[in-house]
Parts: structure tokens; sequence; C-alpha cells
């Protein structure tokens, strides 16, 4: 039976899209045990890798170490809170990935999903965003690349090139799904990156196919060279988010001015709109999150929310 006709499939509620867990898909593969990816060691205290005989399995909770939130000019009330991405929901990366005879561009293809994995565990999603725009240009975006989904997840949409600090100029800044490397804007050797085809890749002498982060776009891999399977507009198999509450509704002129992350899943977001601040404290875990928002005037609301 095939992986696809094996997945696991969850109807959004309320959200209309349908989210893809891999369940059945690691399963049918080996047993899993430790194992090493150059760029993802740097990050080793809160990024796992494993690998099975097909994937090599990476997890995280989605939260990165740097500040998040900050410079979003265009913000649809979204907060950042941890993410199930281990054990069966961890991200897959092929072990032995393939290249296509033909690739795919991300330009009507991937609006749903990630397409990559960063090395600190943080999944990159295509440049353009759910309605085919570059997400960037339209400030969607805060001041690392990221910003946070419908399931309040945090995610990038550009390359994460202030990883390399991390990583080292020879290691990947990040992974895309069909399991090729992404590197930043250097080549592995040091040396200064060479022309790229329109998937932001090339073959660079012994290195094989890779792809480079660039600060224009596509940004990171614009696209599959290698075999991936799209189902419902993303990459499958992939993690799965676990939302909260409905996607939320744009929030025009709101200004971000902090996003503090206190540890333990505490966090608190704070905002200014029409000269007066908002402050969001909450704690998310992996199965509800409570939030408690004061306005501008000292008004106090508190609800909780179990994560579907």
């Amino acid at each position: 039976m095939s992986d696809i006709h094996r997945r696991t499939l969850l109807k959004g509620l309320g959200l209309g899209f349908t989210i893809t867990l891999l369940g059945d898909l690691v399963a049918e593969a080996a047993a899993t045990s430790a194992a090493k990816l150059p760029g993802f060691s740097a990050f080793a205290a809160s990024v796992k890798v494993s690998k099975n005989s097909k994937y090599y399995l990476v997890e995280s909770d989605g939260i990165p170490s740097h500040q998040m939130m900050v410079g979003i000019k265009s913000w649809q009330e979204q907060i950042p809170t941890p993410q199930p991405y281990s054990g069966a929901n961890a991200w897959p990366i092929p072990i032995n990935p393939t290249l296509a005879p033909v690739g795919t561009s991300n330009v009507g293809h991937f609006l749903r999903g990630a397409i990559a994995v960063a090395a600190n565990g943080i999944p990159i999603f295509n440049a353009l965003n759910n309605r085919g725009d570059d997400a960037f240009l339209a400030g969607e975006l805060d001041n690392f690349g990221g910003h946070c989904g419908q399931a309040d997840d945090y995610h990038y949409h550009i390359a994460p090139l202030h990883l390399q600090a991390a990583v080292g100029a020879k290691n990947p800044i990040a992974y895309a799904l069909d399991g090729f490397a992404i590197y930043g804007a250097l080549e592995p050797d040091g040396g200064a990156l060479q022309s790229l085809d329109s998937f932001n890749g090339h073959s660079y002498k012994k290195m094989g196919y890779h792809y480079h982060g660039t600060k224009s776009y596509p940004y990171i891999n614009g696209g599959f060279r290698g075999k991936v399977v799209e189902q419902d507009g993303q990459v499958t198999p992939q993690a799965a988010t676990r939302p909260f509450r409905p996607g939320q509704d744009p929030l025009p002129g709101a200004l971000i001015t902090s996003c503090q992350n206190l540890g333990n899943g505490h966090f608190i977001l704070t905002y200014q709109l029409d000269g007066a601040t908002t402050t969001l404290d909450y704690v998310a875990t992996l199965t509800s999150v409570a939030l408690k928002v004061t306005d501008g005037a000292g008004n106090t609301t508190q609800q909780i929310f179990a994560r579907r």
C-alpha cells in the first residue's frame, strides 16, 4: 500500500483545510536510532535527530532561541506556541534524496505547510504565503524572517541566514523536505556563491546538488529539484500542527513591540494600536493555552483553550 493511501488525515476544525499526520508513514519504516546530520549539532540542546530506514527525523518544540514577532507590519493576531514535533510527528527528511526528471516550482504549489526545516528545528514555508504573495514584501515577517500560522506555529518564510554563524560555513542552515541540504551565502568550501538555478540550487564540485539561502526571492529553495509528493497543496509526509483556536483576523496598524519568552511555555507579547498598548500574557503547553489579555484601559480577559 502506498504512503498516500496509508496516511492519516485530520480535518482542521473550522479552518477549512486538511492536516497530514505522519502516523503510519513513519511507522512503516524501521525503528529509529540516534543520528547526526550536519548543521543540527549546533542546536543539540533543543533539537534531536534520529533516523529510520527512510528518513532522518528532526524533533523540536518549534520555538527558536531568538526573539520572535518584533518587526511584523501585517499581523493576524497569532502568537508563538510550542508544537508537537516529536516521535511519529517529527520532521521527516529523506536519507537518500533523488533528483526528479523535472523539478516543481513553488509558484502555485506548496502554498501550505513547510518546504524545509532549519537547523534550529524551525520549519520553513514557501516564500509565497497561502495567497501567493511574497510574505517578506507584504510585511508579514519579523526581524528574523518568521511569523506564526493559523495553528499559532512559528515558522520562517525566508532563509534563516542568521543561523550560518552558529553552524559554520561548511554546514547547512536547513534541509529541504526533498532531502537536499540548504547552505548559506557561501559555498560549502567557503568560496563565493556560484550561479544558481530557478530552485536556488546547483551542483558544485563534489558536493552534488544542494540549495542556497539568498537575500532575494526565492530566498530559500524555490521549489523542489528532488522528488516529493504534493498532497492538498503541501509536501507529504510532514509534521502536523495542533491549533487551539480558529484562525484570527488581521489587525491593521498593530505594532508588536516585544515578545518575551520567559521559559516553560510562558510568553508575554505586547503590541500597540491607535496609541494604546495591549499585553498578551499566556502559558502554552502541548495540551492547552491559558491566555490573559490586558488592554490599554487596564481591562483584562482570560481564556483557557484546549489543543484540538
